[in-house]
């Protein structure tokens, strides 16, 4: 018996979207949820790397639904988190873990998983901290996430309709719809490293200035906080 293949457990479907993340926290991240999980689906947008091989390899084993755009999409993110959503629904989920290619949970997600999902709530919120190396988070007036509980993990409910925040940017990874759903804050954090290497921080920059120079989808005064050159840190404690 596989590590995912257990009947008496929530059934869970890790969703992803991933672009070129061989040489980023990719491995780190399925690696971390891999365990949790008895589903992948993932979209990959166009990546020109190993990233394709790696998910292969690390979920090897687990029911893996893997569509490659032959054209990147991130440019349009609400049409991208559609066809993300589109390709996990029609796995008929039960419950769906929405998670970045650079997002990992904590590892007490592990031990209250099935407690969480065997709950009355369709939602499941949790905090994210936006990493600034491997050991600090940031904290100040426009880097502030990990004050609020947000969604990445849903019960599926079929016969729900499902509404979008239409924005080409900073659409959201789920339907907006999903704010009527029951739900609870729990415990488990989710680390985010987008911001964690300065490499990736100047090409976050630059990205929204090509695909939001005007902030309409964004806030003015964060994007331009990006490459501030001394960022209030604070260390990171498991």
């Amino acid at each position: 018996m596989t590590d995912h293949q257990d009947d008496r457990r929530p059934h869970m479907t890790l969703s992803m979207i991933v672009r070129n993340e061989e040489q980023r926290y990719l491995r780190q991240a399925l690696e971390t949820h891999r365990p949790w999980i008895d589903r992948a689906v993932i979209i990959d947008d166009g990546s020109t790397d190993g990233t394709v091989a790696m998910c292969r390899e690390i979920l090897q084993d687990i029911p893996l639904l893997l569509v490659e755009n032959s054209t990147p999409r991130f440019a349009d993110e609400v049409s991208l988190r559609k066809q993300q959503w589109e390709a996990t629904i029609s796995t008929n989920p039960e419950w769906i873990l929405n998670l970045d290619a650079d997002e990992i949970v904590t590892s007490d997600f592990g031990v209250i998983r099935d407690q969480l999902l065997s709950g009355e709530e369709d939602a499941i919120y949790f905090r994210l901290f936006d990493m600034w190396s491997e050991t600090s988070y940031r904290e100040d007036q426009y880097w502030q996430a990990h004050a609020y509980y947000r969604p990445f993990l849903i019960r599926y409910r079929p016969e729900w309709d499902y509404e979008w925040k239409e924005t080409p940017q900073h659409c959201g990874r789920f339907p907006l719809t999903i704010q009527h759903f029951s739900y609870a804050c729990h415990a488990p954090r989710v680390k985010h490293y987008g911001w964690a290497r300065e490499e990736d921080r100047i090409r976050k920059v630059e990205r929204y200035q090509a695909l939001d120079p005007d902030a309409r989808y964004g806030w003015k005064e964060q994007y331009e906080s990006i490459l501030d050159p001394e960022p209030r840190l604070l260390p990171w404690l498991e």
